[in-house]
C-alpha cells in the first residue's frame, strides 16, 4: 500500500467520451454501464490488459481495444487511466469484516454471501461481539501498515449482479437496504504506507 491505497487498484478504469466512470450506478462521476462483469482487468508490465468474454484478451495499448470494449458494453468507452479525478468510489481502501458478513449470511441462508461480491481490499476476521460500527474511528495496525477507519461503505446494485460463478441476487442489496440503509463495509485511509501479507494479525491502537 502507498499513500494513495493498494499499490495500483483502480488506477485503470473504463470511461465514456464525457469522462464519467463505468459503474453500478449513476452519479455525478460515475455512469451506469450494464456488462462490466463480464470483463477481467489483468495488471501487466507496462498497464493494464483486458480479457473479454470470448477469451480475447487485449493490452490497453492496443488499438482495438477500446472499439471492442464499446461493443461488448454497446456504448462508446475506452481505458483510462487515473489523474486529477479519481477513480475511487469513495475511500481508498475497502474493508469487509467476517462478523457482518456472517449476520447478512444468517438474514438470508438461501443466498451465498460471497466476498467477492462486496470487491473489498481487506476482509478483517473480527470477533461476533463487534461490528463495523466498533471500528469507526479508530487506527489499526497490519504488519507495517497503519490504517484509519473513516466511514461506511454505502452500496449499489453491484453487489447483486452475476460474476463468475456467482448468481443475480437481488434480495442482498434488499437486505442491506432493509437492516443497514445500504451501509455495508468499511473505509480506511493510509496513515503509513507499506505492506500487508495474508493471515496477518490485525491490532487496535488504543485511544
Amino acid at each position: 500500500m502507498d499513500d494513495r491505497g493498494v499499490v495500483n487498484d483502480r488506477l485503470y478504469a473504463l470511461s465514456n467520451p464525457q469522462g464519467n466512470i463505468a459503474s453500478g450506478k449513476n452519479t455525478r462521476r460515475f455512469r451506469k454501464i450494464d456488462g462490466l462483469f463480464s470483463l477481467i482487468g489483468k495488471l501487466t508490465d507496462d498497464g493494464v490488459a483486458v480479457e473479454f468474454p470470448d477469451g480475447l484478451i487485449l493490452k490497453h495499448k492496443h488499438k482495438n481495444l477500446n472499439t471492442k470494449l464499446s461493443q461488448t458494453l454497446g456504448q462508446v468507452v475506452s481505458v483510462t487511466k487515473e489523474a486529477e479525478i479519481s477513480h475511487f468510489d469513495d475511500g481508498a481502501i475497502h474493508i469487509l469484516t467476517s462478523s457482518s458478513i456472517t449476520k447478512l449470511q444468517k438474514a438470508l441462508p438461501n443466498s451465498n454471501i460471497d466476498e467477492r461480491r462486496f470487491r473489498a481490499n481487506i476482509i478483517i476476521d473480527l470477533p461476533a461481539d463487534l461490528s463495523d460500527d466498533d471500528l469507526i474511528g479508530k487506527i489499526i495496525n497490519i504488519d507495517d501498515v497503519k490504517l484509519k477507519i473513516t466511514h461506511k461503505t454505502q452500496r449499489c446494485r453491484m453487489v447483486t449482479l452475476e460474476q463468475g460463478d456467482l448468481n443475480y441476487k437481488p434480495e442482498i442489496l434488499k437486505e442491506i437496504y432493509s437492516e443497514y440503509g445500504l451501509d455495508f463495509g468499511i473505509y480506511a485511509c493510509v496513515i503509513s504506507p507499506g505492506t500487508i501479507t495474508l493471515n496477518s494479525v490485525v491490532t487496535l491502537e488504543s485511544d
